[in-house]
Order: C-alpha cells, then structure tokens, then sequence
C-alpha cells in the first residue's frame, strides 16, 4: 500500500524532522513536499531529503493567484507521486495523525473500516498551556493538554483533513477531496458536505488529528510573521489563539508510537542534522529580531496574559448557534 502526504512549507525547518519521523512511523510511504520563500533553509532540508531518499521535493516559488497551498494541490494533482499512490492526504506541518487502534499504524485504521474510501480526522487542539520559550523539542513530547473529546463550540477546532482513496476523487482540497468518481463511503456519514465535525460528539475514537497550531508563544510569534498558506484564510492573531487554546485534558496517546529511532537517524546525517540546527537558530534569532517592534511585543504580552481558552457547555454553544440565519 502506498500512503502519500502532501504538504506545504514555509520556514518551518524545525519541525521537520520530528513531523516526518512520526509520519513515516505511522505508515505514510511517500511524501510530496512543496516549499515557497524559505529563510530558514526548510527548502535545503527538503533538498537532502530528497537526495536521501525520504520525500520528492518540489519548489513552489509563485506567484500564486490563492496563495501557495492551491498552486501545490494543483501541481500534486498531475505529478506522478499522487497519480501512483492508493491512499492520499492533505496536511499541514502542524498536525499529527494519531491511531488509537491496533499497532497505531494507517493499516490499522484502515482495517478498522475497510469499505472506507475516506477517512474524516477530526482535529483535536492541543492548547499552548503556558510555554513561552521556544525549545527544540517535538511537539508531541512539550504539548499533551488537549481539548476535551466533545467539544461544542468552536466549530472552527473541529475541522477535519481526509486521508482517502485516490482513485474515487477527482481533485485534491485542503480540508476534503473534491468531485466524487463513484458513490464513496466515508468513515463519518455524518459528516455530509462540512469541512467539520458535528460539535458535541466524540470523533476520536479510532483516530484523530492531533493539531499543534500554536506551539511556544514564541514559535507563535514567528508564525504570525509567517502568514498563512491559504490567502483566503484570516491571519493569525488573538482570536486565532483563543479558538484552538484548549488545555482541558491530558492526551499523550501521539506518544504510543515510537519514532525516536528514525528521529535520531535523520538528525545524525551530517548534512541534514546541521541544516537542522540552522533552521533552530534561525526560529530563535527571527523572535529576538520581531521584538524589536511594538506590535509584536503588543502581541506577545498579551499571549503571555491570556489564559486558556475556556471549554463551552452545550447550553452556551446553542446559545451562538440561535443567531444562525
């Protein structure tokens, strides 16, 4: 079976070897990796990666009509990569496939539901509960306060990414595949045509997508620097932080699958193991040099006096959800 993740990077170098470690512990075979506007040099880590053997790495210099995440999927669509592989998923260097089931593997999720051509993960946001510092460390081991597991407002927390079969869609998205060939079965009938899942249930059963969108309030900082993906995405700001600072509960289950061996492989090879740690001083001399500006020390004090996002009752959630028009 081949298991194809795409995925788009800007100056996240950091994170990199600890995402694909996990992900290729998980199960994903193959990786297409598009990279735009690299100052931390994501895009020479890509390069020896590729060289290695690891993933195919594509440039994705723009300029973009909607930014650089739809000039990938468009370009993932024709490559050889995506037209080869059964299985395929959109993801973002933030989220962790975690699988609750068997040995913690795709394999294992996908036998779980065997007549499924998709596979709606759920994220589940893994609050910043009061780092400030940024540390070298993977996300998985520093963050494990999460969200509760019925969560009932924000809708925007309950987003899901798809992994699916590639042959029963036509086109990619950045949250679901489009243009259904043939009557599909997803894992979640419920989920109808929404990028999310119905608040006020459990969808972390078998599997869920572990969401690390805020990380060190520092690695917040220079994410915000960063932009988003997706032009037709709002920035990064307070009320991006309070709808995914969840600290409710403690989930350690992205730990249950081992990947420390081939974490510490990648970060050996003499080339790749060195970008890594420029990639690392580059995250922490590119906060020192933001809080030279007021808005940005504005920003960070006012993370620093945020508490954790609070969790809504059902009775609260229905209380926004009668103004719908």
């Amino acid at each position: 079976m081949k298991a194809l993740a795409i995925v788009t990077l800007r100056n996240e170098g950091a994170f990199l070897i600890d995402w694909l470690a996990h992900h290729r512990a998980v199960g994903f075979t193959d990786f297409l990796v598009f990279s735009n506007d690299c100052d931390d040099g994501t895009d020479a880590m890509l390069a020896r990666l590729d060289q290695m053997g690891w993933l195919t790495h594509l440039p994705n210099p723009g300029p973009w009509d909607q930014g650089p995440q739809w000039a990938a999927l468009k370009s993932a669509e024709s490559h050889p990569a995506f037209r080869r592989c059964d299985w395929a998923m959109v993801i973002d260097i933030d989220e962790y496939v975690t699988i609750h089931t068997g040995d913690h593997s795709l394999s294992a999720l996908l036998a779980s539901q065997p007549q499924a051509d998709a596979f709606a993960l759920t994220w589940r946001m893994f609050g910043n509960a009061g780092v400030i510092n940024y540390q070298d460390r993977p996300v998985t081991e520093m963050f494990t306060r999460a969200a509760p597991a019925v969560l009932h407002w924000p809708w925007r927390a309950l987003m899901v990414k798809t992994l699916f079969r590639r042959d029963a869609f036509r086109k990619l998205g950045v949250h679901r595949p489009k243009g259904e060939k043939r009557p599909v079965q997803w894992s979640d009938p419920t989920l109808g045509q929404r990028l999310f899942s119905e608040p006020g249930r459990d969808h972390y059963g078998v599997a869920q997508l572990n969401h690390y969108a805020l990380g060190a309030m520092e690695s917040y900082i220079v994410k915000c620097d960063r932009g988003r993906a997706n032009r037709a995405a709002s920035a990064f700001d307070m009320s991006y932080w309070c709808d995914r600072n969840f600290s409710d509960v403690e989930d350690r289950s992205a730990l249950n699958l081992d990947c420390s061996d081939l974490r510490q492989a990648l970060r050996a090879d003499p080339v790749l193991g060195p970008l890594h740690q420029a990639a690392v001083a580059w995250r922490h001399a590119r906060f020192a040099t933001l809080m030279a500006e007021e808005p940005w020390r504005a920003l960070f004090g006012r993370l620093m006096m945020t508490p954790p996002a609070r969790s809504l009752g059902p009775e609260q959630a229905a209380r926004i959800r009668q103004h719908r028009t």
